[in-house]
């Protein structure tokens, strides 16, 4: 895992981590990556020196509470997820509650393979797990509760 320190076009620095390089790239190229502040997916890499650890290892636990300034990782998984679920808006198509059977006939060949999302239950995502067809559940966003 990288850690990239990011600069959003307004300004506002935050930090993300990537599996490689080219997982920024790729999510940077899709506007996945969002600002936390502000929402703005036009993000860059900020220049950022290498962390040294002298003497052994720290703790979490000793670094104390993050200052005011560090990024908050709840607002990083929110910016992320809210960026993911507009890209998916913008470039797949919603199934509804057919999803399982959509995703299930996309497998089984039987229609044409696209992007897609919708609703399942949980027994129809534990089947579909099952079976081997890849789909992905993303939790609610705190607006879905309102």
């Amino acid at each position: 895992m990288i850690r990239y320190s990011l600069t959003c076009d307004a300004g506002h620095q935050f930090d993300a981590w990537f599996s490689s390089g080219d997982s920024f790239d790729e999510q940077s190229e899709a506007e996945v990556i969002r600002c936390p502040d502000c929402g703005s997916a036009d993000v860059c890499k900020a220049p950022m020196a290498p962390a040294v650890l002298r003497g052994g290892r720290k703790s979490l636990e000793s670094e104390g509470p993050p200052t005011p300034e560090a990024p908050v990782p709840e607002r990083q998984t929110y910016a992320f997820l809210k960026g993911l679920r507009e890209h998916l808006k913008a470039n797949a198509d919603d199934v509804g509650t057919k999803f399982a059977a959509e995703a299930r006939k996309m497998h089984d060949g039987e229609a044409e393979e696209r992007s897609i999302y919708g609703e399942a239950t949980v027994d129809e995502a534990k089947s579909l797990y099952e079976d081997g067809i890849p789909a992905l559940s993303l939790p609610k966003l705190p607006e879905d509760h309102n």
